[in-house]
């Protein structure tokens, strides 16, 4: 059950991260029915992506940059959460599944939707027994 949350979870952050931010988006159609029969999978594949990456990734670079960490007040964090999601978004590509981020400042918007979109969908279906 906690796999399929938070495969949830990082789906519709990723979702509304591509909704939002101009510089990413999945190929295909971009209305109506045909829009969501074409981009579900992609976007669930993606969503794993960012998350194997985020798992693997993530803790070594914040090891390695602590020092830039506590240097900037923790806004380095910001610019290693852009480069999880740029190295997804090159997984994606090599893998040509159709997902595609634009840019640093577009990866560092998309950084910051992420988090706050999926800072609030885990507070809405965090189980309670997680917190015990």
């Amino acid at each position: 059950m906690r796999f399929v949350s938070w495969l949830l979870t990082n789906t519709v952050a990723l979702a509304v991260a591509a909704w939002l931010i101009d510089g990413i988006r999945f190929t295909g159609p971009s209305s109506g029915r045909a829009e969501l029969e074409e981009k579900i999978v992609p976007l669930l594949l993606v969503a794993l992506i960012l998350g194997i990456v985020t798992s693997f990734v993530k803790p070594v670079l914040k090891v390695l940059s602590i020092p830039f960490i506590v240097l900037t007040l923790g806004l380095f964090l910001l610019v290693i959460n852009a480069a999880m999601l740029g190295l997804t978004s090159w997984v994606a590509e090599q893998l040509d599944i159709g997902f595609r981020v634009t840019g640093f400042w577009s990866a560092v918007g998309g950084a910051i939707v992420i988090t706050l979109v999926t800072w609030v969908v885990d507070g809405i279906i965090d189980d309670d027994g997680d917190r015990r």
